[in-house]
Protein backbone atom coordinates (compact mmCIF):
# COMPACT_ATOMS: atom_id res chain seq x y z
CA UNK A 1 0.00 0.00 0.00
CA UNK A 2 0.91 3.06 -1.23
CA UNK A 3 0.24 5.65 1.73
CA UNK A 4 1.77 9.43 0.37
CA UNK A 5 -1.06 10.82 -0.32
CA UNK A 6 -2.03 10.68 3.74
CA UNK A 7 -4.95 12.77 4.68
CA UNK A 8 -6.31 12.80 1.60
CA UNK A 9 -5.67 9.07 0.82
CA UNK A 10 -7.74 8.21 3.74
CA UNK A 11 -10.67 10.55 2.78
CA UNK A 12 -11.07 9.04 -0.72
CA UNK A 13 -10.58 4.89 0.59
CA UNK A 14 -12.98 5.95 3.09
CA UNK A 15 -15.34 7.40 0.63
CA UNK A 16 -15.15 4.48 -1.58
CA UNK A 17 -16.08 2.38 0.80
CA UNK A 18 -19.44 3.65 1.69
CA UNK A 19 -20.06 2.73 -1.54
CA UNK A 20 -20.71 -0.98 -3.60
CA UNK A 21 -16.57 -1.41 -4.16
CA UNK A 22 -14.77 -3.48 -2.11
CA UNK A 23 -12.36 -1.45 -0.09
CA UNK A 24 -11.70 -1.33 3.58
CA UNK A 25 -10.71 1.57 5.10
CA UNK A 26 -11.05 0.15 8.69
CA UNK A 27 -6.87 -0.83 6.70
CA UNK A 28 -6.38 2.46 5.30
CA UNK A 29 -7.16 3.88 8.97
CA UNK A 30 -5.01 1.48 11.15
CA UNK A 31 -2.39 1.53 9.30
CA UNK A 32 -2.28 5.27 9.45
CA UNK A 33 -2.21 5.10 12.65
CA UNK A 34 0.56 2.45 12.87
CA UNK A 35 2.64 4.99 10.36
CA UNK A 36 2.24 7.88 13.34
CA UNK A 37 -0.50 10.14 11.78
CA UNK A 38 -2.50 12.00 14.36
CA UNK A 39 -5.31 10.01 15.51
CA UNK A 40 -8.25 12.12 16.09
CA UNK A 41 -7.28 14.32 12.79
CA UNK A 42 -7.62 10.44 11.12
CA UNK A 43 -10.72 9.57 12.59
CA UNK A 44 -12.56 12.84 11.52
CA UNK A 45 -11.25 12.01 8.11
CA UNK A 46 -12.23 8.57 7.49
CA UNK A 47 -15.69 10.20 9.18
CA UNK A 48 -16.69 12.72 6.59
CA UNK A 49 -15.37 10.17 3.65
CA UNK A 50 -17.14 7.23 4.89
CA UNK A 51 -20.12 9.78 5.54
CA UNK A 52 -19.83 11.44 2.55
CA UNK A 53 -20.15 8.13 0.45
CA UNK A 54 -23.02 7.07 2.44
CA UNK A 55 -24.96 10.47 1.18
CA UNK A 56 -23.86 9.99 -2.23
CA UNK A 57 -25.60 6.28 -1.81
CA UNK A 58 -28.74 8.39 -0.28
CA UNK A 59 -28.34 10.25 -3.44
CA UNK A 60 -28.93 7.08 -5.83
CA UNK A 61 -31.38 5.67 -3.87
CA UNK A 62 -33.42 9.13 -3.93
CA UNK A 63 -32.97 9.02 -7.58
CA UNK A 64 -34.61 5.72 -7.74
CA UNK A 65 -37.89 3.98 -8.93
CA UNK A 66 -39.43 1.20 -8.49
CA UNK A 67 -39.58 0.08 -11.92
CA UNK A 68 -35.83 0.19 -11.22
CA UNK A 69 -35.67 -2.31 -8.88
CA UNK A 70 -37.63 -4.71 -10.59
CA UNK A 71 -35.63 -4.87 -13.41
CA UNK A 72 -33.26 -5.71 -11.07
CA UNK A 73 -35.16 -8.80 -9.93
CA UNK A 74 -36.62 -6.97 -7.08
CA UNK A 75 -39.48 -8.56 -5.71
CA UNK A 76 -42.36 -6.10 -5.06
CA UNK A 77 -42.62 -7.78 -1.57
CA UNK A 78 -39.36 -7.03 -0.40
CA UNK A 79 -39.93 -3.62 -1.45
CA UNK A 80 -42.60 -3.63 0.22
CA UNK A 81 -41.01 -4.92 3.36
CA UNK A 82 -37.94 -2.05 3.25
CA UNK A 83 -40.46 0.84 2.43
CA UNK A 84 -42.10 -0.31 6.01
CA UNK A 85 -38.72 -0.60 7.74
CA UNK A 86 -38.16 2.78 6.11
CA UNK A 87 -41.56 4.38 7.71
CA UNK A 88 -41.15 2.43 10.97
CA UNK A 89 -37.64 3.21 12.60
CA UNK A 90 -37.03 6.46 9.36
CA UNK A 91 -33.65 8.19 10.28
CA UNK A 92 -32.99 5.92 13.24
CA UNK A 93 -31.75 3.31 10.61
CA UNK A 94 -29.05 5.19 9.33
CA UNK A 95 -26.89 4.34 12.39
CA UNK A 96 -26.56 1.24 11.09
CA UNK A 97 -24.96 2.36 7.65
CA UNK A 98 -21.38 1.67 8.50
CA UNK A 99 -22.76 -2.05 8.75
CA UNK A 100 -20.55 -4.17 5.88
CA UNK A 101 -22.57 -4.49 2.76
CA UNK A 102 -26.13 -4.02 4.17
CA UNK A 103 -25.71 -0.27 5.06
CA UNK A 104 -25.17 0.20 1.65
CA UNK A 105 -28.28 -1.28 0.73
CA UNK A 106 -29.63 0.63 3.94
CA UNK A 107 -28.03 4.32 3.14
CA UNK A 108 -29.66 3.63 -0.63
CA UNK A 109 -33.23 2.50 0.67
CA UNK A 110 -33.43 5.81 3.24
CA UNK A 111 -33.16 7.71 -0.27
CA UNK A 112 -35.39 5.76 -2.59
CA UNK A 113 -38.08 6.06 0.57
CA UNK A 114 -37.11 9.56 0.99
CA UNK A 115 -36.30 9.72 4.63
CA UNK A 116 -35.59 13.10 5.94
CA UNK A 117 -32.10 14.44 4.51
CA UNK A 118 -31.00 15.82 7.47
CA UNK A 119 -31.54 13.92 10.51
CA UNK A 120 -30.68 10.49 8.35
CA UNK A 121 -27.16 12.32 7.30
CA UNK A 122 -26.55 12.97 10.89
CA UNK A 123 -27.40 10.02 11.91
CA UNK A 124 -24.91 8.54 8.99
CA UNK A 125 -22.09 10.61 10.64
CA UNK A 126 -22.82 9.56 14.41
CA UNK A 127 -22.47 6.16 13.00
CA UNK A 128 -19.89 6.39 11.09
CA UNK A 129 -17.64 8.55 13.76
CA UNK A 130 -18.83 5.33 16.20
CA UNK A 131 -17.46 2.74 14.15
CA UNK A 132 -13.89 4.89 13.65
CA UNK A 133 -13.65 5.27 17.25
CA UNK A 134 -14.39 1.87 17.66
CA UNK A 135 -11.75 0.83 14.92
CA UNK A 136 -9.14 3.12 16.70
CA UNK A 137 -10.08 1.83 20.19
CA UNK A 138 -9.13 -1.85 19.09
CA UNK A 139 -6.03 -0.83 17.52
CA UNK A 140 -4.61 1.50 20.76
CA UNK A 141 -5.56 -1.65 22.68
CA UNK A 142 -4.31 -4.13 20.97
Amino acid sequence: MNFEYGYFGLFLASFLAATVLPVASEIFLTTMLYLGYEPWTCIIVATVGNTAGAWLNYGIGYLGKTSWLQKFGAKQKAIDEWQLRIHRFGSWMALLCWLPIIGDVIGIALGFFKAPWLPTFLLMGVGKLFRYIVVWAGYYFW
